[in-house]
């Protein structure tokens, strides 16, 4: 009889402690989100077939958080060397970063030529989301842009409008998604209709809104701490009664 209430007690408390722990946890508590990958498309050129492409070397927060391609390939459209990408948060703080990087970059697509390197950044903490991207060694004919563009910096190729433009270029296109989050495209490319329809994104990093973060010391954090601590302990609690009941007993 009284190892039988032991057990129900232990049971009991190991219940408590799972719906205080649980109880505790609020419904925001999860981390941010992010991604990213190196490159997408999604073309039809005027007599040619379609080219559709999904995200290369993506990552994601949830795993994978990194990707890598010993090089790229789109036939008629670009290509690149060493291509990565990875996308991590930080549990204690809420923090998200997300980046894609190409390297040696060549744009087969309307002739538009090359860039050295390109890189698209995305990051989201307390204080609110950012993005950046940076471009090195740009070679793109009748293209002049920095190596930091301003956000959503849109160039035609040609500027038109004799000859009209085959292209429009985005730079450090920035997105605010409705879901507060935010997506950077380094380079996205768009088709005129001339020349056919779709696009190209080179580099996208997304992320966002950062998580509330949740210190042990206080707040969620002590609940959880406690919760824990409870969980802990009952094993203990149960081992000292079965003691006094045998010894009630013996």
């Amino acid at each position: 009889m009284h190892k039988l209430s032991v057990r129900r007690g232990g049971a009991v408390g190991l219940m408590a402690a799972a719906a205080l722990l649980v109880g505790a946890l609020p419904a925001s508590a999860a981390p941010g989100d992010g991604s990213a990958y190196v490159a997408s498309a999604n073309l039809t050129l005027l007599g040619s077939p379609a080219v559709n492409v999904a995200p290369l070397a993506p990552s994601n927060t949830d795993g994978p958080t990194t990707a890598q391609l010993a090089s790229l390939n789109i036939p008629t459209v670009v290509s690149a060397g060493v291509v990565t990408s990875r996308a991590e948060r930080d549990d204690a703080t809420g923090a998200v970063h997300a980046e894609a990087d190409l390297a040696n970059v060549q744009i087969a697509l309307a002739g538009l030529g090359s860039i050295g390197a390109i890189e698209a950044v995305c990051d989201a903490t307390q204080a609110g989301n950012s993005g950046t991207t940076t471009l090195a060694n740009v070679q793109l004919a009748g293209v002049t842009v920095g190596a930091s563009p301003a956000p959503n910096t849109t160039i035609s190729v040609p500027s038109g409008p004799i000859p009209p433009p085959l292209v429009s270029i985005t730079f450090n296109e920035q997105i605010n998604n409705p879901d507060g989050s935010l997506t950077v495209n380094a380079v996205h490319i768009k088709l005129n209709a001339l020349l056919g329809t779709g696009d190209v994104i080179l580099g996208q990093a997304r992320c966002g809104p950062a998580a509330p973060p949740i210190p042990m010391a206080s707040g969620a954090g002590l609940w959880i701490g406690l919760g824990l601590l409870g969980v802990a302990a009952i094993p203990v609690t149960i081992t000292v009664l079965r003691r006094r009941a045998l010894t009630a007993a013996g």
